[in-house]
């Protein structure tokens, strides 16, 4: 879900004019989405998600219902706290219903510190033993649904996407030579996070040396 302050990035046929927080990028693009220009795309920065919302009215109007940033709450008073039950809110430890086998509570019995301590570090080891794989699959979903919203139509659109899974940053580099330049260095920035290294090849496309 967007907000007015969610990072975004606007781009108009094959060109950037865009990018900052959506109430910026919204004042900025009015006009042309006034327009009913259907080429003006506006993406989330960090999910590539497309972002659409109400244009009707004023730009003061457009910005009154875009959705406010959630507020931090504040620390519950004592007896807040007691009507909630079960866990340390102060400490963002929260409680909620887990249903296991009979096995899995036995095991979590014989933890040290118990079953909420066994299951909260299992969760950190898991967090931390997959946080690789998740930063490539993110920017792996990230800069396919850019390329495929703006580089479907582009040279070697194809080549491009199966190097972006293939975790090939030199052929992405490779295919993505001939792009536009606001599209192919975007398209780079979402990409890198994929790669377990910069590219190191040129820029410049040889179609036969990509083959090989």
């Amino acid at each position: 879900m967007f907000t007015s302050a969610t990072p975004c990035v606007a781009f108009h046929d094959d060109r950037q004019i865009a990018e900052g927080a959506l109430s910026a990028v919204a004042r900025l693009t009015k006009p042309l989405l006034d327009q009913g220009d259907s080429s003006l795309l506006i993406f989330d920065a960090t999910s590539s998600e497309l972002i659409q919302f109400d244009i009707r009215g004023s730009i003061d109007d457009v910005l009154a219902r875009l959705p406010a940033p959630a507020a931090v709450a504040p620390d519950p008073q004592p007896e807040a706290a007691a009507a909630r039950g079960p866990g340390r809110p102060k400490l963002g430890v929260v409680a909620r219903e887990v249903t296991l086998l009979p096995r899995h509570w036995e095991w979590l019995a014989g933890q040290r510190g118990g079953a909420s301590v066994a299951l909260r570090r299992l969760i950190d080891e898991a967090r931390h033993a997959n946080k690789d794989k998740d930063r490539i699959r993110h920017a792996q979903e990230s800069a396919y649904r850019f390329i495929a919203a703006l580089g479907e139509n582009k040279p070697h659109y194809e080549e491009v996407a199966r190097a972006l899974f293939a975790g090939d940053a030199d052929r992405f580099a490779r295919w993505t030579a001939e792009w536009p330049a606001d599209v192919r260095d975007h398209a780079r920035r979402l990409a890198a996070a994929a790669f377990d290294r910069p590219p190191t090849a040129p820029v410049s496309v040889d179609p036969a040396a990509a083959n090989r």
